[in-house]
């Protein structure tokens, strides 16, 4: 009986993961700020651009006036609320297309190669030579400010990092077995490049979306406050401060909670992003 017990395999238990309260804490307010903003219309809130009190009132127990009033007497809450819509729709908006145009310009210049990747490289490289709000600005006193002025200058500005990324991950991929063996069964490059290379960077893309996207809601507050962003009364994040900043002695909360609300966005979105890159990003799991 002793020896059948010596023979049994030892019982390993699995190893628990520490739970990421931090994460989880960053998720459910990026939840919060995208429902409210999807559903603004649905909320008791006044209209974002009619005063409905006495200019920098405090905050009270209506619901319009839980955050105070800004110094047109205009609600902050509502203001917040609406100017989430475009500071995240203009990340999302510019983000999605900028990883969709970026991912495939990388993956055919780490396919291809030749003539197709220096061209890439090039473009890539001197985009990346403007400083980003140089760019914008050069963009924004070009066209006309409205949102899709927003949209033409913030998905210039990441397409490059995108092209970046995929082609690394590409060249990467690339020279691995799977890959040289269908090669050797007689597949073209555009079909390797799109059944066996593709699907592995688009993870490693996925990953790093986040973090570009708290970058953009950046640009576009920086543009907001320097005037360049959606034109008035449409708010903005950015316009919100911009409005606020001569009465930071009297009512700071007008500068302080717009900035709070792109702080923890900002710092939610990088949080999520660091998570699903350790996640979900093969490169790092090897």
């Amino acid at each position: 009986m002793s020896g059948s017990r010596d023979k049994r395999a030892p019982v390993v238990r699995p190893v628990r993961r520490r739970r990421n309260v931090l994460m989880w804490c960053s998720l459910a307010w990026i939840v919060l700020v995208v429902v409210a903003s999807a559903g603004a219309a649905l909320l008791p809130l006044a209209d974002y651009g009619a005063p409905i009190g006495f200019p920098g009132a405090g905050p009270s127990g209506a619901l319009d006036q839980w955050l105070g009033l800004d110094n047109l007497g205009r609600s902050v809450l509502s203001r917040m609320v609406y100017g989430g819509q475009v500071s995240l729709l203009v990340g999302a908006i510019a983000g999605t297309i900028a990883a969709v145009v970026g991912t495939l310009l990388g993956l055919i210049a780490g396919c291809f190669g030749g003539p197709v990747d220096t061209v890439i490289t090039y473009v890539t490289d001197a985009l990346l030579a403007f400083p980003p709000l140089v760019l914008l600005m050069a963009i924004s006193s070009i066209l006309r400010p409205s949102f899709g002025t927003l949209l033409i200058g913030l998905t210039t500005l990441v397409i490059p990092t995108f092209v970046r990324l995929a082609r690394a991950n590409t060249l990467n991929w690339a020279s691995r077995d799977f890959v040289l063996a269908a090669r050797n069964m007689g597949w073209g490059r555009t079909r390797i490049a799109f059944r066996e290379v593709l699907p592995n960077v688009v993870p490693s893309v996925l990953a790093y979306f986040p973090t570009v996207v708290a970058a953009l809601i950046v640009a576009e507050g920086s543009l907001g406050f320097l005037g360049l962003g959606i034109p008035p009364p449409r708010p903005s994040w950015g316009t919100m401060i911009a409005d606020g900043k001569d009465f930071l002695t009297t009512d700071p909360q007008m500068v302080f909670i717009p900035t709070a609300a792109i702080f923890l966005t900002i710092f939610a979105l990088n949080q999520c992003g660091d998570y699903a890159r350790h996640r979900f990003d093969r490169t790092m799991q090897q």
